[in-house]
């Protein structure tokens, strides 16, 4: 009699079996490059190790893979657009004042954490928050430009420090 750990194993060796060629190739076409495809096929399937995650496969397991691999693919392209915008960043800075490598790499890893956060928040959410925080409106600034009540703005700055607290 096998146990669940163990059909599960078979069911993940399975699909990983019947489908990394696909999902590689699907990735490689999108991403332009293997390396990337292959990072990205890894995640896709290590997402997929969870049991509650194999119970939705359903008929089509390829829908499911692509489904998560798309949202691994937008993450990917995000956390490029942010590490291009930080090396133009730096490269305007004096040689001097150039962060180390490994201050870099912290750096960039912050600045992913922050992302994360940030697209964790609802969407006017994080209008407010971006709107209170980096062009410095005040909250009856913000209520009028987005023509919202007051309340309504404090409650989203609310929710907004309160989804900052919970990433630290």
């Amino acid at each position: 009699m096998s146990s669940p750990a163990s059909s599960t194993q078979q069911q993940i060796h399975t699909l990983y079996t019947d489908h990394h060629g696909w999902l590689h190739a699907w990735l490689r076409k999108k991403l332009g490059n293997s390396w990337d495809a292959a990072d990205l096929a890894h995640d896709t399937f290590i997402r997929m190790m969870d049991k509650h995650r194999l119970q939705q496969l359903g008929e089509e397991p390829r829908a499911f893979l692509t489904h998560i691999a798309k949202g691994l693919m937008i993450d990917h392209w995000r956390h490029q657009e942010i590490e291009r915008a930080y090396q133009e960043t730096i490269a305007l800075l004096p040689a001097m004042h150039t962060p180390s490598p490994e201050t870099r790499l912290l750096i960039l890893e912050s600045l992913f954490r922050i992302d994360r956060m940030l697209q964790a928040m609802p969407t006017k959410t994080r209008t407010i928050f971006m709107l209170a925080q980096l062009d410095g409106l005040t909250y009856p600034q913000i209520a009028s430009q987005l023509n919202l009540s007051l309340i309504t703005v404090k409650r989203h700055m609310r929710k907004a420090f309160t989804t900052c607290l919970l990433a630290l």
